[in-house]
């Protein structure tokens, strides 16, 4: 059910859900088609050329520029198969494919496109920065680029402290942070994500769904498909809904989990008294068992969320994977108002600020070193006079002239040595 609010200046109704999603992002709904289908068939066949199965069935469908596209559906529905069309992977039986206005086997339109497949096929005894580094090798980028990149990248999956381990070590998770990154490492235009946040822990699910809203934001395309409907419930526009190869359903999110004839209301905690005049002026128009009185909770991912960010700062230590850092600068370009480089150097300028602070002090330590060093002074001074007078007793201290002219003589000896 909605949670609709009323807006106390226009007494119209909010839906909450809607509101937050238009607000994180503006989706390009109108805007030019990246990927179009048209009557796409898929027939695998035995080894005596026999239909064996109708993965997909006659399907249409548009994804347009900066939209985040859902693919759901049951195990074997088609979904995959679809992807693997999209990406030129597999051929079609029948029907109509364009990604950028080209076949999907166009070799510069692959150069366009981001994929994380639902099982992370990776070198086992590369590290993941060589991992990183041998994607962008494959596209052809600058060592300078693709260095910056391979460093933001690591730093955006949190695996910046592991970057030295062999991938083959990498757990299920951590395996997906680098096909993550690896799918990005080119700056792609069009996202393909299948499964992406399976094995993450809820921090890294939650991260990925904000990369994924940056990436919208910036006009990137992005189709998900996943099993998690939560996940897809968060960050997608447009879903369709596959069954037996066949789309059964498809349109915004808005238009297929909207009920138009429920309304929730929420309100601060009201006294008794009020509420019962509230429900009293309801149950003259509803029936009373149509009205439902219930407290709003929070979901699961916000509440874990917000307990990790108090351990965070309470500066808990961890061994396992840290979180990522921000969304990398080159997948940010163009979203904020100040370059990320900005924050990154005012955070390393925190430390230099607080030195600024400091020159104020060293006066004071300076006029306390003078008190310590007069103590040391008189404790030598006093140590020292026991034994100066068994050598000269007071008398010797009266010829101070004799004392003077060898002193005056040795040092003009000493000046007329060093005159050359």
């Amino acid at each position: 059910m909605p949670v609709t609010e009323l807006n106390p200046q226009s007494a119209t109704p909010i839906n909450r859900e809607h509101a937050t999603k238009v607000g994180v992002r503006n989706p390009q709904s109108n805007g030019e088609v990246v990927v179009s289908v048209r009557g796409l068939t898929k027939v695998f066949k035995d080894f005596w050329n026999r239909p064996k199965a109708r993965a997909v069935d006659n399907v249409d469908f548009d994804v347009r520029r900066g939209e985040v596209f859902g693919l759901l559906g049951p195990n074997g529905s088609g979904k995959s198969t679809t992807v693997k069309l999209l990406l030129g992977l597999l051929y079609p039986t029948k029907g109509h494919i364009e990604v950028f206005g080209h076949s999907p086997r166009h070799v510069q339109t692959k150069s366009r496109i981001g994929y994380l497949p639902e099982e992370s096929y990776l070198y086992r005894y590369l590290n993941s920065r060589e991992t990183l580094d041998f994607f962008g090798n494959l596209f052809h980028l600058g060592k300078g680029e693709r260095d910056n990149r391979v460093e933001q990248l690591l730093e955006m999956v949190g695996l910046s402290q592991v970057h030295l381990r062999s991938v083959g070590e990498f757990s299920k998770g951590m395996q997906r942070r680098i096909g993550l990154a690896q799918a990005l490492i080119n700056d792609p235009d069009l996202v393909i994500l299948d499964e992406p946040t399976s094995g993450l822990d809820p921090i890294g699910c939650r991260e990925v769904k904000d990369l994924i809203l940056a990436l919208a934001r910036r006009g990137k395309t992005v189709i998900l498909s996943s099993h998690l409907l939560s996940d897809v419930e968060d960050v997608c526009d447009r879903v369709v809904i596959y069954y037996g190869g066949k789309i059964q359903a498809m349109g915004t999110l808005k238009e297929l989990l909207a009920t138009p004839d429920t309304i929730c209301i929420t309100t601060p905690a009201l006294p008794r008294e009020t509420m019962e005049r509230v429900l009293e002026i309801i149950r003259k128009d509803v029936a009373a068992d149509k009205v439902r009185i219930d407290t709003p909770t929070q979901n699961l991912e916000s509440y874990f969320l917000d307990v990790v960010q108090k351990a965070r700062r309470a500066a808990s230590e961890t061994s396992g994977v840290t979180s990522g850092a921000r969304v990398a600068a080159y997948l940010r370009a163009g979203i904020e108002e100040r370059p990320p480089a900005e924050k990154i150097l005012e955070r390393l300028a925190l430390p230099q600020a607080a030195q600024s602070v400091v020159p104020p002090k060293p006066p004071t330590l300076v006029a306390i070193a003078p008190k310590v060093d007069n103590k040391k002074l008189e404790a030598l001074t006093k140590a020292a006079e026991p034994t100066t007078t068994p050598d000269k007793p007071k008398p010797a201290a009266e010829e101070r002239p004799v004392d003077l002219s060898k002193a005056d003589e040795k040092l003009s000896s000493l000046l007329g040595k060093k005159k050359p």
